[in-house]
Formats: C-alpha cells, sequence, structure tokens
C-alpha cells in the first residue's frame, strides 16, 4: 500500500468544468504513483450561497433540516462530476454522501458537530484501489436526518477522514498558495509561512485568518493530524501545520491578522459589585452570543463601565439583551459601536522575548491609531482600533517587525 493522504478541495478549485479536470488530472498523477488517495469536495464555486438565496425567495421559515438538507445538495453534485472526470482518465472512483463515508454527528442543524467517523466503506474501497470521493461539511445524525456542518465544514470532513483512517498527512487545497504573514492584498510583500504551529494557527484563525476553517484546526491539534494548506492552481508546496518542535527556535512574530468583523458595545455606569458582570454574560451567553473580548474599567465613585465585542450578526440581540437588563443591574447606557477592527500579532516566540507589546503600542501610536482595547494570550496580542485604520495598522506592523519576504 503507498501512502495515504487526504486531499480537500475547496469551492474555487472545483468552480467550472475546467477546474474539475484539473483536479482530477492532479489525483490522477497521485494514483498513478501507487499513492492511496481520498478525496473531500465543496461545492462548486458560489453555489451554497445561491442555494441559499434560493431558499429566501420561497421560504420565510427555512427549517434547518430542509436547509441541511438543500445545500448538501451541492457537495453532491460536485463529487459526481469529479468522479466522472476521474473516470475519463481511467481512475476507479466512488462518490460518497457524507453519510455513506460513516460522519455520523450531532442533530444541531446547519452547523452540526462530528461526533464519530466510521468509515468502514471508505476503507473498503481503498482496499480495493478505488479512489473515494466525499462530500465535503456533511454527515447523518443519529435520527437519520442529513446534517451541514457549516461554513468551512469541508475543512472538518477531511480532517477527521484523515484521523479516522490514520493518513500521513490532510491536504487542504484552496486559491492561495498557504498561510502568509499578512494579508497579500492588504501587504504585497507578505511572506509564506512554511511551518506553523497549530497553538498559532488556531490562534491566526480567531483573529481574522479566513483559511483554514478554525474548527477543523482545533480538531487537527487534538488529534494529531498534519494539515498542509496550499493552492490548487499552482500545485506548489504550501504551509505545513503541525505540533510544535520544541528543539526549534519559534520566530517571535509568525503574522500580522486583522478582523473586522466584530462590533464594540458599552455598558456604561454599571455599579461596581460582586455579580453584575455574571448577570449581563449569563444573559448574552443564553441567547448564543459569542462573546470575544471584553474590558471593564475601572471603578470611580462605585462605578464602572463593561464593553465587549460581539460578531456583526449577533449584535442586534447582544444590543437588546443588554438594554432589557440594563435597568436590572443599574447601567445608566448601552452604546453599540460598529465602525472598529481588531489588529493582531501571533507568534510562538512572543512567550521568550521580551518587548513585543511595548513595540506594537509604539509603532501604533507613531502611525496616529489610538488603541481602544487590548487582549493577549501566550502567543498574541490584539488591540482594538478604528476600522478606517485597520489596514494602515497591519502595513506598519508588519514592517515594524521585519515580516516582509526576503
Amino acid at each position: 500500500m503507498g501512502r495515504l493522504s487526504v486531499q480537500k478541495f475547496g469551492g474555487t478549485s472545483v468552480a467550472d468544468a475546467d477546474r474539475m479536470r484539473s483536479v482530477a488530472d492532479y489525483v490522477a498523477r497521485g494514483y498513478r504513483r501507487g499513492e492511496q488517495v481520498v478525496v473531500v469536495v465543496s461545492a462548486m464555486g458560489k453555489e451554497t450561497d445561491d442555494l441559499i438565496h434560493l431558499a429566501t425567495q420561497v421560504s420565510e421559515t427555512r427549517p434547518g433540516r430542509e436547509m441541511d438538507m438543500l445545500i448538501t445538495a451541492g457537495e453532491r453534485k460536485a463529487t459526481a462530476l469529479l468522479c466522472m472526470a476521474l473516470h475519463d482518465l481511467g481512475v476507479p472512483a466512488d462518490s460518497f454522501t457524507g453519510s455513506q463515508a460513516g460522519m455520523i454527528t450531532d442533530s444541531s442543524h446547519t452547523r452540526a458537530k462530528i461526533v464519530e467517523v466510521r468509515a468502514d466503506r471508505i476503507r473498503s474501497a481503498l482496499d480495493n484501489g478505488r479512489v473515494p470521493v466525499v462530500g465535503g461539511s456533511q454527515g447523518v445524525s443519529d435520527e437519520r436526518n442529513v446534517t451541514f456542518l457549516g461554513r468551512g465544514g469541508s475543512d472538518i470532513t477531511a480532517v477527521a477522514l484523515a484521523q479516522a483512517l490514520g493518513a500521513a498527512a490532510c491536504e487542504l487545497y484552496t486559491d492561495v498558495s498557504g498561510v502568509f504573514s499578512a494579508d497579500p492584498r492588504v501587504v504585497p510583500g507578505a511572506r509564506k509561512l512554511h511551518r506553523l504551529s497549530f497553538e498559532e494557527m488556531l490562534e491566526m484563525c480567531a483573529s481574522g485568518c479566513p483559511k483554514p476553517e478554525m474548527r477543523s484546526v482545533e480538531f487537527a491539534r487534538n488529534h494529531d493530524v498534519r494539515l498542509h494548506v496550499r493552492s490548487s492552481f499552482t500545485w506548489e508546496p504550501g504551509t505545513w501545520v503541525e505540533k510544535e518542535d520544541p528543539t526549534v527556535e519559534q520566530p517571535i512574530i509568525s503574522a500580522v491578522t486583522s478582523d473586522t468583523s466584530e462590533a464594540k458595545l458599552t455598558v456604561t455606569g454599571v455599579p461596581d459589585q460582586p455579580g453584575i458582570a455574571a448577570r449581563l454574560f449569563r444573559a448574552l451567553a443564553d441567547r448564543s452570543i459569542n462573546v470575544d473580548m471584553i474590558e471593564q474599567n475601572v471603578s470611580a465613585h462605585g462605578i464602572t463601565d463593561i464593553s465587549f465585542t460581539v460578531p456583526h450578526e449577533d449584535l442586534t440581540v447582544a444590543l437588546d439583551v443588554s438594554r432589557g437588563l440594563a435597568p436590572d443591574i443599574g447601567a445608566q447606557e448601552v452604546i453599540a459601536d460598529r465602525d472598529i477592527a481588531t489588529v493582531s500579532l501571533v507568534g510562538a516566540g512572543m512567550k521568550t522575548h521580551a518587548g513585543v507589546s511595548a513595540t506594537m503600542f509604539e509603532t501604533l501610536a507613531d502611525a496616529g491609531i489610538n488603541i481602544e482595547m487590548i487582549s493577549t494570550s501566550a502567543i498574541r496580542i490584539t488591540c482594538v482600533i478604528r476600522e478606517e485604520l485597520v489596514d494602515k495598522a497591519v502595513v506598519a506592523l508588519h514592517d515594524a517587525f521585519k515580516l516582509e519576504a526576503e
């Protein structure tokens, strides 16, 4: 048996017939070299968006069960077409839905979680010399309903299969050639990172890096599945994401990331006494609001302000919850601010090097950028700033820490 890899191809990689044939040719070359390949595909191009838009045109209720049935049709279509292209190249291939591939999930429609992988049919196909092509981002619940794993769910499908099958690596093919030290659209001189630890990649995902999907990196870290993020347009080596090697000195800063997807809420004039913050954040949690950064000002005369950030899509509900609770907790006002962004430094070497925070704050000050909130972890520093200044901040920090390509 040759080397086993799981190869996931995103929507842009299989966007049309030409792209399908290109992917099929690449998979066929590996097959002819004697490799065992499991392919996971996303829906073609913007098909998922189109299906969701179609649903909004015919329904106001859009029940979760039926939305999952609808959306996962896009991946099933892609698996069948890719198998046809492989057969034309003389490669025996079989398409599998998520349920046929043994992806068992919970019953949370539109964002299900994998609870078990029963990959017997995939192993059997491999043993018979065939290439399994699996529909990404889908599974079946214990109640035997089709489920959708959510946006980016094909990455999760691929990592879960790689773990279940004991694959040497999980290769995530996309339209970029790897993970960069900053968004190349903002910093043209950004450097492709050849290797990242799982922890660095998770911090980058949490602070604005769009690919790979964060839940897939968490799964890979928990099960030690090596990831290779690379391009299906150039096929060049990309970025390896794997367990940190303690024998290798880590770069102080690996990347500068930014995020414009959050808003800030400030609850002003809150009595500084035990239980107030607990009541506020419990009420938000009960409405499934994902709170990110939290900051409480130093108390003055027994009164304080609490600021926190939430995703834009949760702002309306978070505002309603906070304003509804304000009289009960003695708050004076609830202020919403949509025009914020975060800029972050991420690097495993930060743990053993002093002065990173000082350099970051000095750089932003020299650029005339005011910091509104600060959050840190062992390998990340995040600042909330004005949204219109975020690209300027990224460029300044990338230059200050000399991250440009050599």
